[in-house]
């Protein structure tokens, strides 16, 4: 049965009644719980801040430098470990710019990925930090295409939603979606690598290199640096990475990649420009150079410097090209020979005077541009490169955190070029250089560096 009109209002007149009865106990809840929390912040004192051991505090300019003697007496037994082999290095007070300790120091040695520092030294001297790289798509005939590589050798063919090797690289499918806006009929694509010249392999870099996963030929467009499974750490090189390039773009576009062909060297594309993507800036490419020392980057970077100086990207003027940036802002660059800007050729030569005057300046007052070097070097213990050394033993143990640097190794290599903040609170320079190593070299060498760490040595 329907309810009457007064049995209607009777039910509004009860369910307002009972909203206000719990609005009230609602509000009765809320006091009390008020005056709980209020009891309990008057009984319970506010827990204590958090600490942090080692804290992050300032480099004292007061702290004690270390004496040549003392130091000497305290590198006296790593130095004579057999498993440096020939061994030469130098020590410099960062603030000063006083040697310290030194040995061989002015010897020229084979560097490694030392000589990364130089490449990375010279962008800095010579390159805005913003600046970044564009790979463009011409159209030059009817219904072909031509990819012209501008040195971007972090260009991906993966998915937008997958993540890549190198952060914020640019991809080949916006290429293709933007060849497709464009309204030209594409039928062929071509490659063209005329930004590069000279030889795509250095002198003293061996093939099989490219199979290990070291390097690819250095052409001026290539996929993840040449990486055949892009963001594998053990993925082998490609020996046609730009070739690799345009086949991928002509994927994209649902073309033939066998029709894919690269220009001859030293013939470059003109015509109509119908797509271009850009790279990370320079500081993003230089902190993956640095931190995962990689080769194919170092070697792109050391051809922008070139071309920055009005010098051949190449090898030999991308080198020369770095040399001359140190020369021009005081690093001596007495007995350095460079084959490349990677460091990886077995003929490179560099004195420990020349890498430690690099890292010197990157600390001291007198070339400010050069600052951003300390935060591109890796943590021992804790990024890049340094990540797995130090944790075996107690000298070791007592470095990770304290101690930056850039690592190198070759067979029968190892070398070291950084900044250590020492037991007293004194912040050192340092490059060492071991050659003809023994088996255990690499321990080696980490074990006299720590022993920086550890020493106040007055």
């Amino acid at each position: 049965m329907r309810p009457t009109r007064w049995r209607r209002s009777t039910y509004v007149v009860v369910g307002v009644f009972v909203l206000l009865l719990v609005a009230v106990v609602v509000a009765a809840a809320a006091l009390v719980a008020s005056r709980q929390t209020d009891e309990q912040v008057a009984v319970e004192p506010a827990p204590p801040a958090a600490t942090a051991d080692p804290g992050v505090v300032p480099v004292s300019d007061s702290a004690d430098v270390p004496s040549s003697s003392g130091l000497a007496a305290a590198l006296r037994v790593v130095a004579a470990d057999p498993n440096l082999g020939t061994f030469t290095g130098r020590i410099t007070d960062a603030l000063t710019g006083e040697e310290l300790w030194a040995q061989g120091e002015n010897l020229p040695m084979q560097p490694a990925s030392t000589n990364k520092v130089l490449t990375a030294a010279a962008a800095l001297l010579t390159l805005d930090r913003d600046a970044r790289l564009t790979t463009r798509v011409v159209s030059t005939a009817p219904g072909v295409a031509v990819l012209v590589g501008g040195g971007d050798q972090t260009l991906s063919a993966v998915r937008r939603d997958e993540d890549t090797w190198y952060r914020d690289a640019a991809r080949i499918s916006d290429l293709a979606d933007q060849i497709r806006r464009s309204g030209v009929d594409v039928k062929r694509v071509q490659v063209d690598v005329s930004a590069y010249t000279g030889p795509d392999m250095a002198p003293g870099w061996d093939p099989l290199d490219i199979d290990g996963g070291d390097i690819a030929p250095m052409e001026a467009v290539m996929l993840d640096a040449g990486r055949t499974q892009p963001v594998s750490v053990e993925s082998r090189r490609s020996r046609t990475p730009a070739l690799d390039a345009g086949r991928a773009l002509a994927v994209a576009l649902r073309l033939d990649p066998a029709a894919v062909a690269v220009l001859p060297p030293g013939r470059s594309a003109g015509g109509k420009e119908i797509a271009s993507v850009q790279s990370a800036p320079l500081m993003e490419r230089l902190r993956q150079m640095m931190h995962s020392s990689d080769n194919v980057m170092a070697e792109s970077i050391g051809r922008e410097v070139a071309e920055a100086r009005g010098a051949p990207r190449s090898f030999a003027g991308a080198a020369q090209s770095v040399l001359d940036a140190l020369d021009e802002a005081g690093v001596d660059t007495t007995g350095a020979r460079l084959l490349d800007s990677s460091g990886l050729s077995i003929d490179d030569r560099l004195t420990a005077e020349t890498l430690d005057g690099v890292i010197q300046a990157a600390v001291g007052d007198q070339t400010p541009q050069l600052r951003p070097m300390v935060d591109l070097l890796a943590i021992a213990g804790g990024s890049g490169t340094m990540s797995n050394r130090y944790h075996d033993t107690a000298p070791g143990r007592a470095a990770v955190g304290y101690l930056r640097a850039k690592t190198g190794s070759l067979t029968g290599t190892n070398t070291l070029a950084g900044i250590v903040t020492d037991e007293s609170g004194r912040v050192l320079t340092f490059a060492l250089l071991s050659n003809n190593a023994g088996p255990t070299g690499r321990t080696s060498l980490d074990a006299f560096a720590a022993t920086l760490r550890s020493c106040g040595c007055r």
